[in-house]
């Protein structure tokens, strides 16, 4: 099969025919029709951002394809379906904390460079061998219009945040960074969810105006220029109720600053959620104050990616009518404009915009 491989940290990427993956028990390969391009993989691939992965590797997170072949503990599963790929695998040995790694992206410790051995390689590639129950079927797709379902990959992590914020239908929602990729999807998912208002921080006036434009006055602008106490005043002011939930999702390079003066619009008895990179590029941690999360009884909570049971809800939510694919646009390129795609999806990275790779 036809795959693309990252050999070395700074060096190209490169095509290369590989030996077509072969399911075993607990195991499904997958006929991959599209995959994501991460806005940041031209920062993995030339090191700027050091992901732990063992090298050389087929990278690529997630992917919507067809099933080709199963393992012999599969029931419902058959050749044909459309199925959605989830790149978060997880050791099967420890259900209350088992050693995690994503697909073709990052293994973090001993315990994920085993599951790397074991899954093998990302979702670049003409087929893509993933333990079963990392797959999700999606029903009927039609060939045409495929390619929208990699919004799920999108969607999913905030989806993930708000789960584990339990976000109750008429509450009000933060989002902290709301004009990026994972941001805006989160704006997406929170009033599908139904809270009463979403506050949509940002920097980009033109993202901003254009969350009002898709989602109607139940999202509230709010504009931020860096300045602590300011920010702080325009996430307040922005809703005329209390803000019950935060959900930062800000990337590497925000002070820790800017995320503290979200944090803190949040009601006594409320939640925060961190799923950004605050102090991964600036060096400064969060400092939010003892007394006032004691005195508030504030729940804080780190959450990265979603629980196993996330993709199938969000189908799910899409079939439903709740979440509308349509509002992702995608550019897709061939493998053979691997460096393009990446060049792109770095260049191209605002609401609601995907890059797509196709075999």
């Amino acid at each position: 099969m036809k795959a693309i491989v990252f050999e070395k940290t700074g060096a190209p990427l490169r095509i290369a025919e590989l030996p077509a993956p072969q399911p075993g028990t607990g195991e499904v390969v997958v006929d991959v029709v599209a995959t994501c391009v991460l806005s940041y993989a031209g920062e993995i691939f030339s090191g700027r951002r050091p992901y732990p992965l063992d090298l050389p590797a087929v990278p690529g997170t997630g992917a919507i394809g067809r099933v080709r072949a199963v393992g012999n503990d599969a029931t419902r599963l058959q050749a044909g379906h459309w199925v959605f790929c989830d790149p978060t695998i997880r050791a099967r040995d420890d259900a209350v904390a088992p050693d995690i790694m994503l697909q073709g992206l990052i293994a973090p410790g001993d315990g994920a460079k085993r599951l790397q051995a074991w899954v093998g390689q990302g979702s670049w590639a003409e087929q893509l061998r993933v333990p079963t129950e990392n797959v999700t079927l999606l029903g009927e797709v039609e060939d045409a219009t495929a390619a929208r379902w990699c919004a799920l990959s999108t969607l999913l992590v905030p989806f993930g945040g708000l789960q584990a914020a339990r976000l109750q239908a008429g509450e009000t929602l933060l989002v902290h960074g709301a004009t990026g990729s994972f941001g805006s999807a989160a704006v997406a998912v929170g009033i599908a969810l139904g809270a009463r208002y979403v506050v949509a921080a940002g920097r980009n006036r033109t993202a901003l105006d254009g969350l009002v434009s898709r989602f109607g006055d139940r999202v509230r602008p709010a504009m931020l220029g860096g300045d602590f106490e300011k920010d702080h005043a325009a996430m307040r002011a922005a809703v005329p109720v209390p803000i019950d939930c935060v959900l930062d999702i800000m990337p590497p390079q925000v002070p820790a600053g800017a995320v503290r003066a979200a944090a803190m619009t949040v009601r006594p008895q409320g939640r925060i959620i961190l799923m950004g990179g605050v102090g991964g590029q600036s060096g400064d941690e969060l400092a939010l104050p003892y007394a006032w999360l004691m005195r508030n009884d504030i729940t804080v909570r780190g959450k990265w990616m979603y629980p196993p049971s996330a993709p199938a809800r969000l189908v799910a939510m899409v079939r439903a009518g709740l979440i509308n694919l349509d509002h992702f646009a995608a550019t897709v390129f061939p493998f053979e404009a691997v460096a393009d795609a990446i060049a792109h999806a770095a260049s191209d990275a605002g609401p609601f915009r995907m890059t797509l790779l196709k075999p």
